[in-house]
């Protein structure tokens, strides 16, 4: 079995989908909080 070195993996990938998930979840709160004040105000 080949010896793994820890820390050697490039990972650029990984942190590139992890920064579009992390951007997409980002804007889908502020989205739903933007609509949730909206409702508020429109119903209040």
């Amino acid at each position: 079995m080949a010896e793994h070195e820890h820390g050697s993996m490039d990972i650029k990938d990984q942190e590139k989908t992890f920064d579009g998930f992390m951007k997409f979840t980002t804007y889908t709160v502020v989205g739903i909080l933007v609509f949730l004040v909206l409702l508020a105000v429109i119903n209040g």
